[in-house]
């Protein structure tokens, strides 16, 4: 008899340690995508699903930014490829963005694999998923990693009290969210696609967001070309291989593989800032569409700069986007 109680007490300890990762307790997180205009958003779920399957995530809904009809039924079958089908989504139900992939990956995804919600119209209110969600989490526990348009996070910001929650969505944002990464703007300056499409929201978002933002900027993921392994791996099969065989011969541009942008701002949603990257602190400046950067050690904001080797940054990154699925 004893001996079994200890074997459970052993086994309890073990799912609480590995539960943690580097001291602490893995992440519950929203994934923000925009999966459609470029298809590093496809690497980046692979990295989120990979990283759940380690025990290092709790994923609690994947949400389009972008309102073309084939980036929610894109979400369904990834999610669905990696185990996790019901994992709840969302779109932007009032004025937003509608860009598809000129490479017509997305037609080939909704053709090839089954899915239950046939266009991004038929997906729920982005906002009232956000909302949903976020008042049944732990105070301070989430972490949201946008990798496309700010357009959900301004109107989460500006949602009203609801059935949800009788809190405002700032106040909401600042009772449950622990940490905002982005993938957007190029640091110090520069003009980025993320950040133009919807400046509006941006603005809003880097003015007003009550939680500390960590931005992966366009020079950080530039660097990290990954999908060719990927096509090389024979024993891989599924959607993401599918994505990327199909999409890096259509330009030439990714003749060394696709740019990594999206990975990057997952990975560190995840794991954290080190090793992987250093950080400059300060505050992010929008005129328009272009950003311009504030130095200030006690700012609000801040953005990743180069750390670890490139090669080395790669490798682990196309590694995690080789993850098999849940077949």
């Amino acid at each position: 008899m004893i001996y079994r109680v200890l074997f459970t007490l052993f086994l309890f300890a073990f799912s609480q340690v590995s539960a943690q990762i580097g001291g602490r307790v893995a992440n519950s997180m929203i994934l923000d995508t925009d999966i459609g205009p470029d298809y590093d958003d496809v690497g980046a779920m692979a990295v989120m699903h990979a990283l759940a399957d380690k025990g290092e995530i709790k994923p609690l809904a994947v949400i389009s930014s972008n309102q073309n009809e084939l980036v929610v039924p894109a979400i369904e079958i990834l999610n669905t490829y990696f185990g996790r089908p019901d994992l709840p989504t969302g779109a932007p139900k009032g004025k937003g963005a509608s860009f598809g992939a000129f490479q017509k990956w997305p037609e080939m995804l909704a053709a090839k694999y089954p899915h239950k919600i046939a266009k991004t119209s038929d997906a729920p209110d982005a906002v009232e998923t956000y909302r949903k969600i976020l008042a049944k989490q732990p105070d301070q526990s989430v972490t949201i990693v946008t990798v496309g348009f700010l357009t959900n996070l301004a109107d989460l910001l500006d949602s009203k009290p609801d059935a949800n929650s009788q809190l405002s969505g700032a106040s909401l944002v600042k009772k449950k969210v622990k940490q905002l990464v982005s993938m957007a703007g190029w640091f110090p300056q520069g003009r980025e696609y993320n950040v133009r499409v919807d400046s509006v929201a941006s603005a809003k978002v880097f003015a007003e967001w009550p939680s500390e933002i960590i931005f992966s900027g366009f020079e950080i993921g530039n660097e990290i070309r990954t999908g060719l392994r990927v096509i090389a791996n024979e024993k891989l099969t599924g959607p993401v291989k599918d994505v990327y065989a199909m999409a890096i011969p259509l330009d030439k541009n990714d003749a060394k593989g696709r740019m990594s942008w999206d990975q990057t701002a997952v990975l560190v949603g995840v794991r954290g800032v080190q090793p992987y990257f250093g950080l400059k602190r300060g505050k992010i400046i929008l005129e328009g569409g272009n950003n311009k950067w504030q130095d200030d050690p006690m700012g609000p904001h801040a953005y990743l700069t180069p750390n670890m080797p490139t090669e080395q940054l790669t490798a682990l990154i196309e590694g995690l986007m080789m993850w098999e699925g849940k077949k």
